[in-house]
């Protein structure tokens, strides 16, 4: 039986017929792992996906469609404007087009970039391919799945790049994508944050919030890569990943929302008499995915990160925006580690590539903070991000085995800041509590008992029962 060509925008059928099979018996093996993950529902979904217009711009389809029919595909968002690479040590020339266009000396770095990025997409499905059985709505369910189709996608488009341009070692690696398993002791993903178990839905919000908003940060680094199909890919991601962050925002907004409303009737305003989730509780949620997910940027004084920046593979936040930076050739500069504090030290800022990133990712994540605390009155504590240096794995040698709180305080023993440490993230019983309010809510205009109803949909909504 033939097999149904891939929707793409990039000329697979113009590939050589090597590339086309390997491409076709890659996504055989693709919908075999998706079997695997037990998202291939025979009902239809409401879902939409990436098409292609007769005037050649990208935009979405939608419709009810169940998940292995999904059509999936290879897009790449539209020539960059500029042509000529806008930072770093090759500043000036011709952008990348082809494999042959790139220094030979580049290829793994670029390589290894691609595999972390690829590698992450199917991560969280993985992490992910319970939750539908406790969805605490319809709307809610087809949120998620919807996340799940879109970083399906995501993999296909970093599977492409593999194959396309990194010959047999790229194919190699296009296997291995489907071969890692989530939270495997053996063979577990690349990144740490990707192992981590997502237990339940405040968990999902808190990821799609806070983990997938770093993706948004890495994705926008790569658009700035000087190999063009690379950085095309990712621009037409990014649109993707808007709504996973957005998926994550309103839902713990929802959360927040609920809590405050229970607290109003609840014993002593303690909601868990009631079935609701305690605000110190998703605090808890959120200094932990938000740690994590800082990890995800690297270490902060990093010589990886200034060779991918000074090849020109992985670029600022913004970089090539007219006006943004007036340097990008960064011969010199300093970056201010702990400024403003005794432990201040200053660095090269090439080397500073991963803070300077991280540092947009925090303010970018402090503004949804800002909308959730508006909910909350006055007199009950607010929701407050970590300090960055909290619950971190990644890099914190170059903080001289200080540890530091939630905070920012700075505990003389390791003993004293574990013990801080523990109390300020879910404990067992908090994972348990949460668990036991996770039950299917399932019908039109039905919402389980913990979560508001879907934003200017609240009249049409009513509660399951505890």
């Amino acid at each position: 039986m033939a097999r149904p060509p891939i929707p793409n925008n990039v000329g697979i059928e113009n590939l050589p017929a090597r590339m086309v099979e390997h491409l076709e018996a890659w996504r055989d093996s693709y919908l075999d792992w998706w079997k695997w993950t037990n998202l291939d529902l025979e009902e239809p979904i409401p879902l939409r996906w990436a098409v292609q217009r007769e005037n050649g711009d990208l935009g979405f389809d939608s419709g009810n469609v169940k998940m292995l029919e999904y059509p999936w595909g290879i897009w790449l968002g539209p020539q960059k404007s500029y042509r000529h690479i806008p930072y770093g040590d090759h500043m000036g020339e011709p952008l990348w087009t082809e494999r042959q266009d790139i220094p030979a000396a580049y290829l793994d770095d670029l390589r290894r970039l691609i595999v972390q990025q690829g590698d992450t997409e199917p991560a969280s499905v993985e992490q992910q391919r319970t939750l539908g059985l406790t969805a605490p709505s319809d709307h809610d369910r087809a949120g998620l799945f919807q996340v799940n189709v879109e970083e399906g996608r995501h993999l296909w488009a970093m599977v492409y790049l593999l194959i396309r341009y990194f010959g047999k070692d790229g194919r190699d690696e296009s296997d291995a994508l489907l071969e890692r398993r989530s939270g495997d002791p053996d063979t577990g993903r690349i990144l740490g944050a990707f192992n981590n178990p997502i237990r339940d839905w405040l968990a999902l919000f808190c990821f799609t919030t806070f983990t997938d908003r770093d993706g948004k940060y890495q994705l926008r680094a790569e658009s700035e890569s000087a190999f063009e199909p690379f950085a095309c890919t990712t621009d037409f991601m990014l649109r993707e990943e808007a709504f996973h962050m957005a998926f994550g925002q309103n839902g713990i907004e929802r959360v927040v929302k609920r809590t405050i409303e229970l607290m109003k009737t609840a014993p002593h305003g303690d909601v868990k008499q009631v079935g609701g989730i305690p605000l110190d509780i998703l605090q808890k949620y959120i200094n932990e995915w938000y740690s994590l997910s800082l990890d995800l940027f690297g270490g902060p004084d990093s010589n990886n990160a200034e060779r991918l920046w000074g090849r020109g593979l992985k670029g600022r936040d913004d970089e090539s925006k007219p006006g943004r930076y007036e340097d990008h050739k960064l011969s010199s500069g300093e970056y201010v580690y702990e400024a403003g504090t005794p432990f201040e030290k200053r660095g090269s800022l090439r080397r500073a590539m991963n803070e300077l990133l991280r540092d947009e990712y925090i303010k970018d994540c402090a503004k949804w903070l800002d909308v959730w605390n508006k909910q909350i009155p006055d007199g009950i504590p607010k929701l407050y991000l970590p300090d960055h240096r909290f619950n971190r794995s990644i890099g914190m040698s170059f903080y001289e085995g200080r540890h530091y709180g939630v905070r920012g305080e700075v505990f003389a023993d390791a003993a004293s800041y574990e013990k801080h440490r523990r109390a300020n993230l879910p404990t067992e019983a908090d994972y348990a509590y949460v668990k036991g309010l996770m039950k299917r809510a399932a019908g039109p205009n039905k919402v389980a008992f913990w979560l508001a109803p879907p934003k200017g949909k609240e009249a049409e909504y009513t509660y399951c029962s505890k």
